[in-house]
Formats: structure tokens, sequence, C-alpha cells
């Protein structure tokens, strides 16, 4: 047993000649590029709503939108991060060119003084006033939904350009969910906007972009689905999705992960907040340059190898260099699979304080990943879940990690097999032990 409030720092180089896994086995995320023909898409017009937009004679408003980001790398999403905050605009405020609009059981949606869709059905009014708005427009027009209805789980609104949807309601989604689906669906646009959004129900995703770029989540909180918000750019996996922004997300009870990216390039992230999910918490794969506030999950990946927070596929490595341009403020980890996972050739990280305990899995597992700071600012790090460095034979060994300003208690830390520049910098240990190279 280590002595109490003990603080070691051991520095490690070149490699151990033996291997081994990590406990627990992983399993990689899916490369979900598939279609599905039983997904109904609406980007304009449906069924039962016609695109009329205004006569060029209409006078419109100017929208309440968030300026478009234009993060450029994690040093300047930290530094935009420090500026004084604005208040938040409630649901519904401010100007906007369409809206619609639930009474009773009708929906009407209207473009200034024009009607564009009456009837029951929500999906059929929130299109007709996307499609009302001006088809040439190159900055951003708002629609405000307001009441909460129903979809088919197996339907899409799909998000045009230069687009910003405020909806102050729910939107619960019924029935079987298909792969290529979800609520809030994008596919290779620029400039869209949800400010405000709750889904409830069995999509397969609630929101789901890909190869966008310039894209703006405000206020979304999720309860269901598969995966809660994913985008990626598998329309075209030459480019990243860029510059995208998500300021405070909650998802409860998602049979996967809450939130997913993979390749995306200039991503910022004020809280992520999950619970009861399946998988992961945060999911990165493929990201560069990403400023992230705070990870907060209880029960994520319960009984898998998943974690809260973790980095996979190459996260942070920007051509052959880890050079630091992930940051995360802050981890917060109570029961569920793993704290922190950092897998297949990820790193370039620095997280700043951890608050993990309770993990059923490791609490922090390094494995193959490069220029790893876990505690830069500190934290505290509680049992049974075990802290270890680690590597797969298919990768080079782990190296230029650094643990530092953490109290760890009732758990190990451990380094098997040995890294290359190891650092295990003022840890206090209770009833901890350290087994490192």
């Amino acid at each position: 047993m280590a002595l109490v409030g003990a603080a070691v720092t051991v520095h490690h180089h070149g490699p151990d000649e033996h291997k081994s896994s990590a406990m627990g086995a992983d399993r990689r995320t899916r490369a979900d590029g598939g279609q599905d023909t039983s997904g109904r898409s609406f980007d304009g017009e449906s069924p039962t709503a016609h695109a009329d937009r205004p006569s060029s004679g209409h006078k419109r408003s100017r929208s309440s939108v968030t300026p478009t980001p234009t993060v450029t790398s994690a040093a300047a999403a930290a530094a935009a991060a420090t500026k004084t905050a604005e208040p938040e605009q409630k649901c519904g405020e401010g100007a906007f060119e369409a809206e619609a609009v639930k009474t009773g059981n009708t929906w009407t949606s209207r473009n200034g003084d024009k009607v564009v869709y009456e009837g029951e059905d929500m999906t059929g009014a929130i299109v007709a006033a996307l499609a009302s708005l001006d088809p040439e427009r190159t900055t951003k027009e708002r629609v405000v939904v307001r009441g909460s209805g129903t979809m088919p789980a197996n339907w899409r609104i799909k998000m045009p350009n230069h687009t910003a949807l405020d909806v102050c309601g729910t939107i619960t989604a019924t029935g079987d969910g298909a792969t290529d689906t979800a609520p809030i669906y994008a596919r290779a646009v620029t400039d869209v906007e949800i400010q405000h959004l709750k889904i409830t129900g069995t999509p397969m995703y609630g929101i789901f972009m890909r190869s966008v770029e310039n894209v703006t989540l405000g206020q979304v909180e999720i309860n269901g689905t598969y995966i809660g918000v994913r985008i990626d750019n598998f329309h075209d996996r030459a480019r990243p999705s860029k510059n995208i922004r998500m300021d405070d997300i909650k998802v409860t009870g998602s049979g996967s992960h809450a939130v997913e990216t993979y390749g995306v390039d200039g991503l910022t992230i004020g809280k992520v907040t999950a619970r009861d999910v399946g998988e992961s918490g945060l999911l990165l794969n493929g990201t560069t340059n990403a400023d992230v506030g705070t990870v907060d999950a209880v029960d994520a990946g319960t009984g898998t190898g998943y974690a809260a927070f973790r980095m996979a596929n190459r996260t942070g490595r920007i051509g052959d260099s880890y050079e630091a341009n992930i940051h995360v403020g802050k981890v917060i980890a109570r029961g569920g699979g793993r704290g922190i996972f950092c897998v297949s050739e990820s790193g370039g990280v620095v997280v700043d304080e951890v608050d993990i305990a309770d993990t059923g899995n490791h609490a922090v597992l390094l494995e193959n990943c490069y220029n790893v700071t876990v505690g830069a600012k500190g934290g505290t790090i509680a049992g049974p879940g075990h802290v270890r460095l680690a590597a797969r034979a298919e990768f080079a060994d782990s190296r230029d990690i650094t643990l530092e300003n953490l109290t760890v208690r009732d758990t190990v830390v451990e380094e098997i097999p040995c890294a290359d520049n190891s650092v295990f910098k003022d840890l206090k240990r209770d009833n901890t032990a350290l087994n490192v190279c």
C-alpha cells in the first residue's frame, strides 16, 4: 500500500519487449455509412406541404441567428470560450422569416402574411416553413416552430443551406427507425443552426449530419434514440466536416453514444451531459482541433469498454504529428464502463480536470496514444477502475503520456507494457499502488 499523500514523478524511456492487451474487449466504432431506402426524406416538398415563398414585395426582418462558427484550432476555440458569454436567447424570441404554429390539433405555417401549410402533420408544417425561405439566400434565414408533435421514426427533415431552426416544443419519433434517418438530418450543406430542440422516441439518430460545414447546435435535449447526435464526413471522406459548434447537449437513454463525431476538423463543445447511454458520452473519431468544455456522464457504457469520454481512430493526429490540438476542460464520470479511453493512434489532447469514480472498467485507459496529458489542472480518480497505460501489437507503443496533479484513491496506476517518455507527476495516492516502468 502506498503512503497516503505520496507524490511521485516517474520518467520512462524505451519500449518493453512484452505487450499485453488492455482489460476488456474494445469494439471499434462502426463506420455507419449505410443507406436505408425505407427512410422518408423531406427537404422542401412533401405530399402535404407545398413550398410557396413570399412575393418579391414581402419585407423580411433580420433573423435572430448565431454568427457562423469559424474555429481553426483548439487554441483559438479556447480563447473564444474565455470571452463573456452572451445571455441565452429564449426559444422563439427574436425575428424570423417563417414559423409553424400548433393551435389545438392544427398546424399552420406562415411566411410573412402568406399561409404555406395548414393541417395536422408536424413534419409537413416544418418542411413547408423551411421550403418557404428564399431559395437564393446566401445568409441564414430562420424558422420557428411553436408546439409539439409526432413524426414517423424512419422519416427525415433535411436541413438546407443557410438555415436556422428553433423548435419550441418536442418532436416525438414513433415506430421503427431506419439506418440513414433522423428527425434532424443534413447532407453536404453549410451554415446550419439548430437553436433549441427536444427529441424523444425511437429514431436511429436524433441529429445526423454528414459532410457539413459551419454548423451550430444550441440547446438540445434528446431522450431515447440509438445515437443522440452524430456528425461525420462520410459523404466525402477526403474532406472533413468543419467548424462545428455544440453549446449544450443532453442525451438520456440512447442505445449507443450520446454524441459522436467522425472526420471533423474544428469542433467547439460547451457541455455534453449523458445519462444511462449504452456506449460513450462523447466519442471523437478522426477529429482534430477541438475544444470541449465539460463531459458529464453517469452510467455511460455500463458493461462495455466504452467511456464517458473516448477518442479513437487517430483523433488528434494532424499529418504525422500529435501536437496538442484537442482540449477538454473537465471529464466527470460516475459508474458506466470507462471514464476516459484513448485508443487507436489518437492523442494530442490535454484534459484539464477529471472527476471519475465507480467505473465498471478502467477509470482511465490510454492505449496506443501519443502526447496525452490528464490532470493539467488537477482532479480526482476513485476506484475500483484502474488507471492504465497500455498498447496493442498492431500500433506503436504509447508515448509522451503525462498524468499529473491527481488524487487517486482505491485503485491502481499501471503501465503495461512500458510506454516511451511517461510522466507521473504530483500524484497523491490513497490506497493506490503505482506499478509503472
